[in-house]
């Protein structure tokens, strides 16, 4: 059983369909990278499978159970389906740990010294140990992406869903956050991710998913879809892309 499924989903912005009957199965352990250019429906998914967004029609199904039924509480979803923005949204006036601990208390009800000893070891695994009481307006924007992914590991979720994340980040930080992926890949998350880093999805995906005008219109293997696309709208976007 795929961790994650979705079948046929619909998603609508009044007269705007961005997610046309979308299927797609991630497998645990695996990376699927979306690509495609902006507007077509990446960023839109990954929010409809962390139930950020409601769907229209079909189903998101995690661990065989439907996740998008009408009515349903996305709070526990959510604790297992982790999500990284673009944006690194930290709180300005709380440092990293405090940032990254700020969840986990609320939810869990532990001690601040019991949490951080274990987020302390987060930090440590993602390069941050000398950051942690740092402000984030005294870390880089690679060090404060790193910190937004550290925190939604703290959740401990199953799944990890990451929307352009090195998008902001300057050329020269890329790296550092695209190798926190790395590391998390070899530990085993099942991860989806939108991305324009083109070299990083052939490196690093399992699979990969190209997207236009909120249809999956060709995926596979990245060896398969970089090297030998088949449809002429995938063959249009990677001669774009890959110049």
């Amino acid at each position: 059983m795929a961790k994650i499924t979705l079948k046929s989903v619909e998603k609508r912005f009044g007269d705007n369909t961005v997610c046309d009957g979308i299927n797609l199965e991630v497998e645990e352990g695996q990376m699927v990278c979306l690509i495609g250019a902006s507007g077509a429906g990446k960023s839109t998914l990954l929010r409809c499978i962390n139930l950020l967004e409601t769907i229209e029609d079909g189903e998101i199904l995690l661990d065989g159970e439907d996740i998008s039924l009408p009515g349903l509480n996305p709070q526990p979803v959510r604790r297992r389906i982790g999500m990284v923005f673009q944006s690194f949204n930290l709180f300005p006036h709380m440092t990293a740990v405090e940032n990254v601990m700020l969840a986990p208390r609320r939810v869990y009800n532990k001690k601040r010294a019991e949490l951080r000893s274990e987020v302390a070891e987060l930090f440590e695994r993602f390069g941050l140990a000398d950051r942690m009481d740092h402000y984030p307006d005294q870390l880089s924007g690679g060090q404060q992406q790193r910190v937004a992914i550290v925190r939604a590991l703290a959740m401990k979720p199953e799944v990890m869903l990451f929307d352009e994340i090195t998008s902001a980040l300057d050329p020269q930080l890329v790296g550092e956050v695209l190798d926190v992926l790395r590391l998390l890949k070899g530990s085993g998350m099942t991860m989806v991710l939108a991305t324009h880093e083109m070299g990083f999805a052939r490196e690093a995906a399992d699979k990969v998913c190209f997207l236009k005008a909120g249809k999956v219109i060709e995926e596979g293997p990245p060896s398969a879809l970089f090297d030998a696309p088949q449809h002429p709208d995938t063959q249009a976007f990677l001669a774009r892309a890959l110049k």
